[in-house]
């Protein structure tokens, strides 16, 4: 049997690169599309290690709105900490990164890992008018090396070909020893007490066939707080690279709900 044709997704043709020298490193964003007035602007955080998976669906975003891609210390395009964060640190740089860039109401999203990051740095600023958390991470059922690592690989099984080698050399920049230290201080965050804070619309959203986070789980988040929305799409965890268009109008939609002030239904 032949091997299945690698999937890529098309990736953005332009994007405008800046950098913000926070106290625990310098941070990369990749920014795509124009201000859209009355329109929020969305900064999407990274996964665990990796950033250029999401660019193809930064762009899809970036049809609508500008959209920013950010890169926490030590991976990607960014510099190197003065020591190995845990995850509220990782909060930390990306409110600074917010606060330096000023971008008024903005919509803080993550992906996977980026989640767990995005709901710290959501909490408490009045620039967050909402967040989505896509595939988020970590689910009861996976947390632990060894229960991560089993979902993981039963996950990459439904995900495209092409995936792991489009990882590669952002893995091979952060180094095994610090996506070690950075899977175990994601296992030790629990991304529940994060969100039962947030002040402000949450939108989950999960693939049908993801294996590391569960459609139970993905709902009890959206329960946390008054205005929480779950939406389910076609994919696995990683589904922004099967399809990059697949988050856009379920984030463009929830961003309608949040300017007008209207709430999202609760469930899907």
């Amino acid at each position: 049997m032949g091997s299945r044709q690698e999937h890529r997704p098309p990736f953005p043709e332009r994007t405008v690169t800046t950098y913000h020298d926070g106290p625990l490193g310098r941070m990369r964003s990749r920014a795509v599309g124009d201000v859209r007035p009355g329109t929020p602007e969305v900064a999407l955080v990274q996964g665990m290690g990796v950033s250029d998976y999401l660019l193809p669906g930064l762009a899809a975003f970036g049809r609508w709105t500008r959209a920013h891609l950010v890169e926490l210390p030590g991976f990607a395009g960014s510099g190197d900490p003065p020591h190995e964060l845990d995850v509220p640190e990782f909060g930390r740089c990306v409110a600074g990164w917010l606060s330096a860039r000023e971008l008024g109401p903005v919509i803080l999203a993550g992906h996977s890992s980026g989640t767990q990051v995005a709901a710290r740095a959501a909490l408490g600023r009045p620039d967050v008018a909402g967040v989505v958390l896509a595939s988020p991470t970590v689910d009861p059922v996976a947390r632990g090396l060894v229960r991560l690592f089993v979902h993981w690989q039963l996950d990459g099984r439904r995900e495209p070909p092409g995936l792991s080698a489009s990882h590669r050399p952002e893995w091979k920049r952060a180094g095994l020893r610090r996506l070690f230290h950075t899977a175990r201080v994601h296992l030790d965050d629990v991304l529940e007490d994060s969100v039962a804070r947030l002040r402000v619309p949450l939108l989950i959203i999960r693939g049908r066939d993801d294996r590391i986070g569960t459609a139970g789980w993905g709902r009890h988040l959206a329960g946390l707080v008054p205005d929480g929305e779950y939406v389910e799409v076609a994919g696995a965890h990683t589904f922004p690279w099967l399809d990059p268009e697949a988050w856009s109008e379920p984030v463009r939609g929830f961003v309608g709900r949040v300017v007008g002030g209207q709430p999202g239904p609760r469930r899907s």
